[in-house]
């Protein structure tokens, strides 16, 4: 294995590179043991191994820890900006879909790999909504946040089709004690007041045991007004949860780490408003952000994931084994009122109410995940690299629906027995899903410029389902009550990847990978009365990169840039439907046809004077349907994967000078420009306008700044200080009054942290 001493001239290419702590200085110093941010080589675990960022062959943004300070940082919104070819939508705390590199045609299986260090979080199986539950973990107390692009199905497996997005935590250190405490206020906009507050400690015990832990409590403000009930700043959120790690090294040679994690997510109502569909101006009174809604809505989404891994160095390889088990918990409750408004008389009817009635959905997820990996990786420094590998893991999803009736005078729920069943609608889907792997890469030093590596992983899953339905409705549609449906499927894929990294020079290197990466397909459950067209099972989809890179830098370092072009052939693409049966509309994953991806991206970094560093990243993107999708979808070819921006923009200035006394002072700003950008498929939308719906462009500036003394620092902030109203999310067409529901970045936001070490 390779040791990096730091005496090699490196190659600054990520955004992380030239990021200003605004850490106390102490803190700064003890972080980076006593050198500066421009001394330090950047060691990422993209491949599994510890490298020095500059010998991965492969597109990699690292965002450090002093960047996520610097940045405020508290969610996936705050940081995207840092990461080129990365969006998102998010409609609700907990609620988001990451995207990478145009990836993304709104269904349900997720195309990003999520992990907090070696431990993947989110499920594996198209039928858990991992697309839309990407782990938004806050990220206090995390050294780094790796973002690896392209598929990676090699060395992480499924769902990694367009790359892989990493939570690196801080480990406990030996022998050290530290504490740190933060806390701040903020306020946003036409609505209320937020507050947050975390705190670590690091105790050493003994000689080769260290405990570390950590928590937070964050206070979101909300911006939304509800009407159709009374309520003002209907979208806060209550967000908190800690890390426990613990650090065990009998020996040079062995080293476990025993980790838990918990977060709690406490969300009232979405984020999302109700939007005129032909202005895409809010509907409320005076341009106000509104929602319509009768009931509260509520959104509760738990975290839980506990991870131990050994690490053992027999000298000619180290043998690391990494077991998990993850728990994701959702319970939400949304008003339907206004989506079945044709139905309420009668539902009034069938219950006898001499009041009008509304109608609420509950809708619960229940994940449970085990893993278990075991990997081998040579620790010669010789010509030949290699790791070998197995993967184990099984996940158990259970989704469980009901629709409750309530009076919409008093909101108070109805008794739900309705013709001899005990609830009016009950939907529950349970599922297993088992997946076995093994996998292996190798990397030839030709010279010592000249490395290539190639690797290649088998994988083979099986997947069981059952469907029960149940309640009155069922039965005043004339069938069965319940009804049990079940479905299953199994297939094994091989992935693979193949790389060549060159260096020109100690400051220059280019790369070349070509990779493929899957997705997998499973069962549908078939309901009754469905048409010939409504699929049974779905096959899994995959997708072939091709990267060429470059990675340079002045010999001074006042200069970086790390630069990319791609092209992405995706096939067999899994979209999300609804399908006509004799229960209603029923939603289902199906197969489309292709879609491809072109692009590029770029970072810079800038350092023309002492103190100043300019940080400059942007993106081209091209990504579009190569056929049409089923009619259910609206898709056609040609049109734009949803949420896919052909270009984005980010300009990052921060500057800092010494004062008096041993302080620091320091000021930033960003801009950030996102461009036009395609909503979600709707075939009623293509029908009612001939057209995809199109998000308009956006732009965001924001500002800090700050004093760093010797053991407290002060920040103040201000985001998206124009009040752009940008949307990150855009759909819905017919379900909501005036048409549409929006939901957009937060707006204008002031605030003030006071941090302090001891």
């Amino acid at each position: 294995m390779r040791t990096y001493t730091g005496t090699r001239p490196l190659l600054a290419a990520s955004t992380a590179l030239g990021a200003l702590s605004i850490a106390t200085a102490a803190q700064a110093q003890d972080r980076t043991a006593g050198a500066s941010p421009d001394d330090q080589i950047i060691v990422v675990t993209a491949e599994r191994r510890e490298q020095a960022l500059t010998d991965v062959p492969q597109s990699v943004t690292v965002v450090s820890e002093a960047t996520l300070e610097r940045q405020q940082a508290t969610s996936f919104l705050d940081y995207a900006e840092l990461i080129p070819g990365l969006s998102l939508t998010q409609t609700n705390p907990g609620e988001s879909r990451v995207i990478l590199r145009g990836i993304n045609t709104g269904s349900v299986g997720s195309t990003i790999a999520i992990y907090v260090d070696d431990t993947p979080f989110g499920s594996s199986s198209s039928l858990g909504n991992a697309a839309i539950l990407a782990g938004d973990f806050d990220p206090f107390d995390v050294t780094r946040i790796e973002v690896v692009r392209g598929p990676q199905g090699t060395l992480y497996g499924s769902n990694a089709l367009g790359g892989v997005l990493r939570f690196i935590t801080n480990p406990p250190r030996l022998g050290v004690f530290e504490a740190r405490a933060q806390g701040g206020v903020e306020n946003v906009d036409e609505g209320g007041f937020g507050w947050s507050g975390n705190a670590l400690v690091n105790v050493p015990l003994g000689d080769g045991v260290a405990v570390r832990a950590s928590g937070y409590y964050r206070r979101s403000p909300g911006y939304i007004d509800a009407t159709g009930r009374t309520g003002e700043d209907i979208n806060d959120a209550d967000i908190y949860g800690g890390r426990v790690s613990v650090l065990f090294e009998p020996t040079e040679t062995l080293s476990v780490r025993l980790t838990a994690i918990a977060q709690n997510i406490r969300a009232d109502s979405a984020s999302s408003f109700d939007v005129n569909v032909a202005t895409l101006e809010p509907v409320g009174a005076n341009g106000r952000r509104t929602r319509v809604e009768f009931f509260p809505d509520a959104n509760n989404v738990d975290y839980r994931l506990y991870n131990g891994t050994l690490n053992w160095d027999f000298g000619f390889a180290t043998l690391t084994s990494v077991t998990s088990f993850g728990r994701l918990e959702q319970a939400q409750l949304t008003d339907n009122t206004f989506g079945v408004t044709p139905l309420l008389p009668l539902i009034a009817l069938l219950y006898g109410s001499a009041v009008p009635l509304g109608l609420t959905q509950d809708a619960d997820i229940d994940q449970e995940k085990f893993t278990q990996e075991v990997r081998l990786a040579s620790q010669s420094p010789d010509s030949l690299e290699w790791l070998i590998g197995g993967y184990y893991t099984r996940e158990t999803v259970n989704l469980f629906q009901q629709f409750l009736p309530f009076e919409l005078p008093t909101q108070q729920f109805r008794p739900r027995a309705l013709l001899g069943r005990p609830e009016f609608l009950t939907a529950a889907l349970d599922s297993i899903y088992k997946e076995y792997a093994g996998f292996a890469n190798v990397t030839w030093h030709i010279t010592p410029r000249w490395d290539v590596s190639a690797g290649g992983r088998y994988s083979h899953n099986e997947q069981n389902s059952v469907q029960i339905t149940d309640g009155g409705f069922q039965v005043l549609q004339g069938l069965p009550a319940p009804l049990q449906i079940s479905g299953q499927s199994s297939e094994s894929v091989f992935t693979w990847s193949l790389s060549t990294r060159f260096e020109v020079s100690d400051q220059t290197s280019f790369y070349a990978r070509v990779a493929k990466g899957y997705r997998p397909g499973g069962p549908n459950v078939v309901p009754p009365g469905a048409g010939p067209d409504f699929p049974a099972q779905f096959s899994a989809d995959t997708l072939i990169s091709y990267e060429l890179g470059v990675r340079a830098q002045t010999v001074d370092r006042s200069f970086a840039i790390d630069a990319s072009i791609y092209y992405l052939d995706w096939n067999d693409i899994l979209i999300f439907g609804s399908f006509p049966s004799a229960i209603g509309p029923v939603g289902a994953n199906d197969n489309g046809g292709g879609a491809r991806s072109y692009g590029a991206e770029v970072s810079a970094t800038l350092r023309p004077i002492r103190g100043l560093t300019v940080q400059l990243n942007g993106a081209y993107n091209n990504a579009k349907l190569t056929d049409d999708t089923p009619l259910v979808t609206g898709g056609l070819d040609g049109d734009e994967l949803p949420y896919s921006p052909e270009l984005t923009a980010n300009a990052s200035v921060d500057y800092q000078w010494e004062l008096a006394g041993g302080a620091t002072a320091f000021v930033g700003g960003d801009v950030r420009l996102v461009g036009e950008q395609a909503g979600d498929f709707s075939a009623a939308y293509r029908l009612t306008f001939g057209r995809q719906l199109e998000i308009p462009s956006y732009e965001v500036v924001d500002l800090r700044a700050g004093v760093a003394f010797r053991n407290f620092t002060v920040t103040a902030y201000a985001r998206n200080i124009a009040d752009s109203g940008g949307f990150v999310a855009l759909g819905g067409f017919g379900a909501r009054p005036g048409g549409l529901a929006g939901t957009v970045i937060r707006p204008r936001t002031i605030g003030l942290t006071v941090g302090a070490d001891f």
